[in-house]
Protein backbone atom coordinates (compact mmCIF):
# COMPACT_ATOMS: atom_id res chain seq x y z
CA UNK A 1 0.00 0.00 0.00
CA UNK A 2 2.67 2.39 0.91
CA UNK A 3 4.34 1.91 -3.02
CA UNK A 4 1.35 2.71 -4.37
CA UNK A 5 0.81 6.11 -2.27
CA UNK A 6 4.47 6.95 -2.86
CA UNK A 7 4.12 5.99 -6.81
CA UNK A 8 0.60 8.34 -7.24
CA UNK A 9 2.01 11.46 -5.25
CA UNK A 10 5.33 11.19 -7.31
CA UNK A 11 2.16 10.85 -10.26
CA UNK A 12 0.82 13.92 -8.95
CA UNK A 13 3.24 16.03 -8.11
CA UNK A 14 5.06 15.28 -11.61
CA UNK A 15 1.87 16.71 -13.11
CA UNK A 16 1.16 19.80 -10.91
CA UNK A 17 4.86 20.60 -11.15
CA UNK A 18 4.44 20.57 -14.99
CA UNK A 19 1.34 21.99 -15.47
CA UNK A 20 2.58 25.16 -12.97
CA UNK A 21 4.30 26.25 -16.12
CA UNK A 22 0.89 27.61 -17.39
CA UNK A 23 1.65 30.43 -14.29
CA UNK A 24 4.00 31.69 -16.41
CA UNK A 25 2.53 31.61 -20.03
CA UNK A 26 -0.17 33.23 -18.30
CA UNK A 27 1.79 35.94 -16.61
CA UNK A 28 3.70 36.68 -19.85
CA UNK A 29 0.23 36.64 -21.98
CA UNK A 30 -0.98 39.10 -19.16
CA UNK A 31 2.29 41.46 -19.76
CA UNK A 32 1.99 41.36 -22.94
CA UNK A 33 -1.40 42.55 -23.11
CA UNK A 34 -0.95 45.33 -20.94
CA UNK A 35 2.33 46.78 -22.55
CA UNK A 36 0.79 46.90 -25.69
CA UNK A 37 -2.65 48.34 -24.68
CA UNK A 38 -1.57 50.98 -22.60
CA UNK A 39 1.95 51.94 -24.20
CA UNK A 40 1.40 51.52 -27.76
CA UNK A 41 -2.57 51.73 -27.73
CA UNK A 42 -2.63 48.10 -29.62
CA UNK A 43 -4.25 45.81 -27.62
CA UNK A 44 -3.97 42.19 -28.52
CA UNK A 45 -7.11 39.77 -29.69
CA UNK A 46 -6.19 36.84 -27.86
CA UNK A 47 -4.42 37.74 -23.98
CA UNK A 48 -7.80 37.15 -22.79
CA UNK A 49 -8.43 33.52 -23.93
CA UNK A 50 -4.82 32.18 -23.02
CA UNK A 51 -5.15 34.19 -19.21
CA UNK A 52 -8.56 31.83 -18.90
CA UNK A 53 -7.71 28.93 -20.59
CA UNK A 54 -3.93 28.58 -19.06
CA UNK A 55 -5.78 29.62 -15.19
CA UNK A 56 -8.47 26.86 -15.47
CA UNK A 57 -5.94 24.42 -17.22
CA UNK A 58 -3.61 25.03 -13.97
CA UNK A 59 -6.60 24.77 -11.29
CA UNK A 60 -7.84 21.15 -12.63
CA UNK A 61 -4.28 20.09 -13.16
CA UNK A 62 -3.18 20.60 -9.63
CA UNK A 63 -6.12 19.14 -8.26
CA UNK A 64 -4.62 16.13 -7.78
CA UNK A 65 -1.31 17.36 -6.61
CA UNK A 66 -2.82 19.50 -3.53
CA UNK A 67 -4.32 16.47 -2.64
CA UNK A 68 -1.17 14.38 -2.59
CA UNK A 69 0.10 17.25 -0.43
CA UNK A 70 -2.70 17.28 2.09
CA UNK A 71 -3.08 20.84 0.95
CA UNK A 72 -6.66 21.14 0.07
CA UNK A 73 -8.65 23.36 2.67
CA UNK A 74 -10.85 21.65 5.43
CA UNK A 75 -12.78 23.11 8.07
CA UNK A 76 -10.69 21.04 10.89
CA UNK A 77 -12.11 22.63 14.09
CA UNK A 78 -13.50 19.62 15.46
CA UNK A 79 -11.60 16.95 13.29
CA UNK A 80 -7.86 18.11 14.46
CA UNK A 81 -9.35 16.88 18.12
CA UNK A 82 -9.28 12.87 17.04
CA UNK A 83 -7.16 10.54 17.36
CA UNK A 84 -5.66 9.62 13.68
CA UNK A 85 -7.52 6.18 13.27
CA UNK A 86 -10.81 8.51 14.01
CA UNK A 87 -10.26 11.36 11.43
CA UNK A 88 -8.94 8.07 9.19
CA UNK A 89 -12.55 6.62 9.22
CA UNK A 90 -14.35 9.12 8.57
CA UNK A 91 -12.06 10.60 5.73
CA UNK A 92 -12.62 6.97 4.24
CA UNK A 93 -16.47 6.92 4.44
CA UNK A 94 -16.13 10.69 3.13
CA UNK A 95 -14.38 9.50 0.06
CA UNK A 96 -16.62 6.81 -0.47
CA UNK A 97 -19.71 8.56 -0.34
CA UNK A 98 -18.88 11.81 -2.27
CA UNK A 99 -15.29 11.95 -3.21
CA UNK A 100 -15.39 8.71 -5.73
CA UNK A 101 -18.58 9.22 -6.95
CA UNK A 102 -18.44 12.98 -7.82
CA UNK A 103 -14.29 12.32 -9.57
CA UNK A 104 -16.00 9.67 -11.72
CA UNK A 105 -19.07 11.78 -12.85
CA UNK A 106 -16.40 14.42 -13.46
CA UNK A 107 -14.45 12.07 -15.79
CA UNK A 108 -17.43 10.46 -17.57
CA UNK A 109 -19.16 13.79 -18.24
CA UNK A 110 -15.74 15.20 -18.85
CA UNK A 111 -15.32 12.67 -21.77
CA UNK A 112 -18.76 13.61 -23.48
CA UNK A 113 -17.76 16.81 -23.21
CA UNK A 114 -14.63 16.73 -24.73
CA UNK A 115 -15.45 14.07 -27.33
CA UNK A 116 -18.26 16.57 -28.70
CA UNK A 117 -15.69 19.33 -28.84
CA UNK A 118 -13.68 17.52 -30.24
CA UNK A 119 -15.57 16.28 -32.91
CA UNK A 120 -16.52 19.59 -34.30
CA UNK A 121 -12.68 21.37 -33.30
CA UNK A 122 -14.64 24.11 -31.20
CA UNK A 123 -13.96 27.42 -31.23
CA UNK A 124 -14.34 30.15 -27.83
CA UNK A 125 -17.63 31.96 -28.59
CA UNK A 126 -15.95 34.61 -26.54
CA UNK A 127 -12.95 35.71 -28.11
CA UNK A 128 -12.52 37.43 -31.21
CA UNK A 129 -9.91 35.86 -32.39
CA UNK A 130 -11.97 32.36 -32.68
CA UNK A 131 -8.98 30.53 -30.30
CA UNK A 132 -9.64 26.54 -30.41
CA UNK A 133 -10.47 25.16 -27.05
CA UNK A 134 -11.40 21.92 -28.20
CA UNK A 135 -8.06 20.61 -26.67
CA UNK A 136 -8.17 22.00 -23.76
CA UNK A 137 -11.76 20.08 -22.90
CA UNK A 138 -9.52 16.71 -22.76
CA UNK A 139 -8.14 18.56 -19.63
CA UNK A 140 -11.22 17.64 -17.76
CA UNK A 141 -10.76 13.74 -18.11
CA UNK A 142 -7.17 14.37 -17.59
CA UNK A 143 -7.85 15.96 -14.30
CA UNK A 144 -10.53 13.63 -13.18
CA UNK A 145 -8.26 10.85 -14.20
CA UNK A 146 -5.38 11.99 -11.77
CA UNK A 147 -7.82 12.83 -9.11
CA UNK A 148 -9.05 9.22 -8.84
CA UNK A 149 -5.03 7.45 -9.34
CA UNK A 150 -4.67 10.18 -6.11
CA UNK A 151 -8.00 9.30 -4.37
CA UNK A 152 -7.19 5.81 -4.04
CA UNK A 153 -3.89 6.86 -2.68
CA UNK A 154 -5.48 8.55 -0.10
CA UNK A 155 -7.68 6.07 0.85
CA UNK A 156 -4.98 3.52 1.48
CA UNK A 157 -3.48 5.97 3.82
CA UNK A 158 -6.69 5.51 5.44
CA UNK A 159 -6.56 2.01 6.01
CA UNK A 160 -2.97 2.25 6.67
CA UNK A 161 -3.88 4.87 9.45
CA UNK A 162 -6.52 2.82 10.84
CA UNK A 163 -4.28 0.01 11.22
CA UNK A 164 -1.35 1.93 13.02
CA UNK A 165 -3.18 4.75 14.44
CA UNK A 166 -0.85 7.37 12.60
CA UNK A 167 -1.10 8.58 9.34
CA UNK A 168 1.62 8.15 6.55
CA UNK A 169 3.93 11.51 5.78
CA UNK A 170 2.67 13.41 3.26
CA UNK A 171 5.60 14.31 0.74
CA UNK A 172 6.34 18.45 0.99
CA UNK A 173 7.49 20.61 -1.59
CA UNK A 174 6.53 23.99 0.50
CA UNK A 175 5.68 25.03 3.64
CA UNK A 176 2.62 27.27 5.04
CA UNK A 177 3.73 30.62 6.96
CA UNK A 178 1.57 29.90 9.45
CA UNK A 179 3.60 26.72 10.24
CA UNK A 180 7.13 28.25 9.72
CA UNK A 181 6.18 30.97 12.23
CA UNK A 182 4.42 28.17 14.60
CA UNK A 183 7.85 26.68 14.50
CA UNK A 184 10.13 29.48 14.93
CA UNK A 185 8.44 31.03 17.93
CA UNK A 186 8.17 27.12 19.67
CA UNK A 187 12.12 27.34 18.77
CA UNK A 188 12.35 30.96 20.34
CA UNK A 189 10.09 29.89 23.35
CA UNK A 190 11.85 27.02 23.92
CA UNK A 191 15.91 28.96 23.27
CA UNK A 192 13.99 31.50 26.11
CA UNK A 193 13.58 29.24 28.60
CA UNK A 194 16.76 27.68 28.20
CA UNK A 195 18.17 30.78 28.56
CA UNK A 196 15.82 31.34 31.55
CA UNK A 197 17.03 27.56 33.33
CA UNK A 198 20.56 28.86 33.03
CA UNK A 199 20.03 32.49 34.49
Amino acid sequence: MIRYIRLADRISAWFGKAFAWCIMVMTLGVGYEVFVRYVLNAPTAWAFDVSYIMYGTLFMMGGAYTLSRNGHVRGDFIYRLWKPATQARVELVLYLIFFFPGVLALVISGWRYAGRSWSYLEVSTMSPASIPIYQFKSVIVAAGILLVIQGVAQVLRCVVTIRTGEWPRHEEDVEEMETILLQEGAQHAAGTDADGDRS
